[in-house]
């Protein structure tokens, strides 16, 4: 049985995401002040998060970021701030999906399903203790198998859809691919977003694995094209 924390604090709300999905099967825990959000997060053990924005005490960007800096589990934000600065924002904080307000209780469960079972795809131990061949690009070093990425000899910590999408860059060298094309492959066709997701996360992984992010030399801009990894 999978465990999610829910983060809201309008009741009515919280009680909605819990009971739609207490009937799919799941357990849940609720918190609904970001005091206490970030701790119960990271001890608590679960597979998934659920966060809204608004919160007293602590807003769900600055929760988003303590979490993802210390664990990797499916972060689902959800909330009535639906602006596309905002849903960018989130996303480059490490979240990976964002739901607005008002949402479809049935899309909401689908959606946690959604990533639950991405995540547990890319988690499975044959997968993760399988042989790596490592690709060597510049000072990096990444292990497709294994999810691990190294800048230095350093490992470089990265959430599911950064290591993705760097991995598939690193896999064709030299290659320029689209914001759309990478948009399909990395987060497919039932993903709901747009490729200005890709734009936000090349950024992140540019933030870890470039000397100078402002002027990177390894994933580079193809102006009017895409994105290409030299290599």
């Amino acid at each position: 049985m999978s465990k999610i924390l829910i983060v809201e604090d309008d009741r009515e709300i919280a009680m909605l995401e819990r009971d739609y999905l207490e009937i799919e099967g799941f357990e849940t825990v609720l918190v609904d002040n970001g005091q206490t959000a970030v701790g119960e997060a990271v001890n608590g053990g679960y597979d998934l998060i659920l966060l809204d924005l608004m919160l007293p005490g602590c807003n769900g960007y600055d929760i988003c970021r303590l979490i993802r800096d210390r664990i990797d589990v499916p972060i689902l934000m959800v909330t009535a701030r639906s602006e596309s600065v905002d849903k960018i924002r989130g996303l480059g904080l490490g979240a990976d999906d964002y739901i607005p307000k008002p949402f479809d209780p049935a899309e909401l469960v689908a959606r946690v399903k959604s990533h639950l079972s991405r995540y547990e795809r890319l988690t499975r131990p044959e997968v993760l203790q399988a042989r790596d061949k490592v690709i060597a690009v510049a000072d990096l070093e990444i292990y497709p198998q294994s999810w691990k990425v190294y800048k230095g000899g350093q490992e470089i910590k990265m959430p599911n859809r950064e290591f993705e999408l760097l991995k598939f860059l690193a896999s064709y060298p030299n290659i320029v691919f689209s914001k759309d094309r990478l948009f399909e492959t990395i987060w497919g066709y039932d993903y709901v977003g747009d490729s200005a997701t890709v734009t936000v996360h090349i950024g992140r992984v540019r933030d870890k694995i470039e000397d100078d992010p402002n002027h990177p030399k390894i994933i580079e801009t193809v102006w009017g094209a895409g994105y290409r990894l030299n290599g």
